[in-house]
């Protein structure tokens, strides 16, 4: 078990986003609903949303369907990612926080939110009111917990000297390696609970992309510069390497991937998201195995920074991101 919020949780958690939006085309609702519930049944006590995941429908998703099993997760939700018709900004000004925090709770069913994360950094906030304005909910007890995502370590330490965060949420896998040039250590410092979003590399590190090219449109990796014609037979390469270590570990790549990145410490949790029962299964069934130190290795020497072809976002996303880069 690892801690996030104060609470013990399975190293393996859910990302819900793909219940509402990004890969693929969502599942309807009485799908997700009972993805949902399969997930707590089989163990998964960490759930993660946010304001923006189907512009609102991931939060009501979540609370009409699990507002009777409210006791048995962790439930994690997000602010800061604005859409404001076909424009979208990122704003952290505590006025805006104390609205999406609201907004949340009514659309979760709750009066109380145990992580809440600033989604990004908002350049034009300093950071210390923006957490400041989340200590404020804590003391009022409508969040348990502050979170952040997509920051630097710098950002982190800032923050920290505000209120405690209790995570700091971050894209971590194989092949996106950025925390590891400062923000993970950063986290086991501060007693940061690190959580890593993406784990199996937006499905690729899963064997979940045949071919790029028949993504449906409306699939975020659609616009991602890994997934274009260019880069990614270089990257499928890399999958099918990394297939066949897991094969000779007898695990499958979803399940390498996972236990990859939990390996990396105590600290770390993992949060894979999916809209199939049959991976949801799949994700926490080895949700105790580690690769050993040779696995670990060979994992290492395959997939890298210098290995995977292309940057993980466009410029224009890119932009948003406050984590720090590889030269």
């Amino acid at each position: 078990m690892t801690n996030i919020a104060g609470r013990a949780v399975n190293p393996i958690g859910l990302g819900c986003m793909s219940l509402s939006h990004a890969y693929g085309k969502p599942p309807p609702p009485e799908e997700g609903a009972k993805l949902l519930h399969r997930a707590l049944d089989l163990g998964y006590d960490h759930l993660d949303t946010a304001r923006i995941y189907g512009l609102g429908r991931n939060e009501i998703l979540i609370g009409e369907t699990l507002k009777g099993r409210r006791r048995e997760f962790v439930l994690a939700s997000k602010c800061g990612i604005v859409i404001d018709g076909d424009k979208r900004r990122i704003d952290c000004a505590p006025a805006t926080i104390h609205a999406a925090i609201e907004a949340s709770l009514a659309a979760l069913q709750t009066d109380h939110i145990d992580l809440y994360y600033l989604h990004r950094r908002d350049f034009t906030v300093p950071i210390e009111e923006s957490v400041g304005a989340l200590a404020d909910a804590v003391k009022a007890g409508k969040i348990g917990a502050i979170g952040l995502s997509e920051m630097s370590a710098k950002t982190l330490r800032r923050a920290a000297a505000v209120h405690p965060i209790a995570a700091m949420q971050t894209e971590y896998s194989p092949w996106t390696r950025n925390p590891e040039i400062a923000v993970l250590e950063a986290c086991r410092e501060l007693g940061t609970t690190f959580v890593a979003f993406s784990p199996v590399g937006r499905g690729m590190l899963a064997g979940g992309v045949a071919d790029p090219a028949q993504l449906v449109d409306g699939d975020l990796r659609r616009g991602m510069p890994r997934f274009n014609a260019e880069n990614w037979p270089v990257n499928k390469a890399l999958y099918d390497g990394f297939a066949v270590l897991a094969a000779d570990a007898a695990v499958t790549p979803a399940q390498l991937a996972l236990g990859w990145v939990l390996a990396r410490g105590p600290h770390v949790v993992a949060i894979p998201g999916t809209a199939s029962i049959a991976h949801l299964d799949e994700n926490i069934a080895r949700h105790d195995w580690r690769p050993d130190v040779a696995l670990m290795a060979a994992v290492d020497a395959l997939i890298n920074q210098a290995t995977v072809a292309g940057h993980r976002y466009s410029p224009a996303m890119d932009a948003s991101i406050d984590t720090e880069r590889f030269a």
